[in-house]
């Protein structure tokens, strides 16, 4: 199995393609896998490395505590071991959160930068909810469940359950197909979430940045639009009829406009 040592961790990952390196950084209590949908089109024109953060997949899962800052360590550290001078970055929701930090810490590393779903500060609404993620996990005991009955609906329209049921459940049968999180392991993750702020780091971004929402995300909403916008050299996209999964409810659109920006930018370093 393709695994880097990272400094103290090792660290999972899968590549496909060929053209400049597209790092693919998975969200909450997903690997590498999550972006399925997408890889596919990218590594037509992209060298995609897909990886699992720690404590998914089949990378380390260390006890000890961690932020969204280390995981954006771990993604450095993962980019010099395998001997990535610089990437295309892109993140969906815990994922974009990453990105900020890795994008503001180590600029010359970063191509371009995809930040979809994704939010500066962990406000009061998101603490809410992702702290009964959290009770749901203690109580539940298994990720799959958790993921799908208590999540998935955060991440998807009602229209989606409703018009296209069967693809509702393909995705579910796709969660269940992957190596299950451990309570553990979520509990940090989320964790890092809800201590994520990263507001003093967002004019330290020199890369071209795409800011994405959907339209009708209300867990990182368009509230956070202005304050990613204040990004040197950002564009801000919303896909209309959307929730926060954007990757899945409409992946042609979502490939295009993110193809699109990737090429414009490709070449660039």
């Amino acid at each position: 199995m393709p695994r880097v040592n990272c400094g103290n961790i090792a660290l999972y990952y899968e590549e496909q393609g060929s053209g400049e390196p597209l790092i693919l950084i998975p969200y909450t209590s997903a690997d590498h896998a999550c972006y399925a949908f997408q890889v596919g089109e990218y590594s037509k024109n992209f060298t995609c490395f897909s990886l699992d953060l720690r404590g998914t997949g089949e990378s380390d899962k260390p006890p000890d505590a961690y932020t969204t800052e280390t995981l954006a360590d771990d993604v450095a550290a993962f980019m010099q071991a395998a001997r990535i001078p610089k990437a295309h970055i892109m993140g969906l929701s815990l994922g974009a959160a990453v990105g900020i930090w890795l994008a503001s810490k180590y600029p010359d590393k970063v191509l371009s930068l995809g930040l979809h779903s994704g939010w500066p500060k962990t406000d009061a609404f998101i603490r809410t909810v992702v702290e009964g993620w959290q009770l749901a996990a203690r109580g539940i005991q298994n990720m799959q469940d958790v993921v799908i009955q208590v999540i998935f609906p955060w991440c998807f329209t009602p229209e989606l359950y409703a018009r296209q049921p069967d693809y509702v459940r393909s995705l579910a049968d796709f969660v269940r197909s992957r190596p299950a999180q451990s309570v553990e392991s979520f509990l940090q993750q989320t964790g890092a979430v809800l201590n994520h702020d990263a507001i003093g780091q967002l004019q330290k971004i020199k890369a071209p940045t795409q800011v994405t929402f959907g339209g009708r995300d209300a867990l990182t909403s368009i509230r956070f639009a202005d304050v990613l916008s204040s990004i040197r050299n950002s564009e801000l996209s919303v896909f209309e009829g959307c929730s926060h999964a954007t990757i899945y409810e409409n992946v042609p659109e979502f490939n295009q406009r993110t193809l699109e920006f990737l090429r414009q930018h490709a070449g660039s370093g």
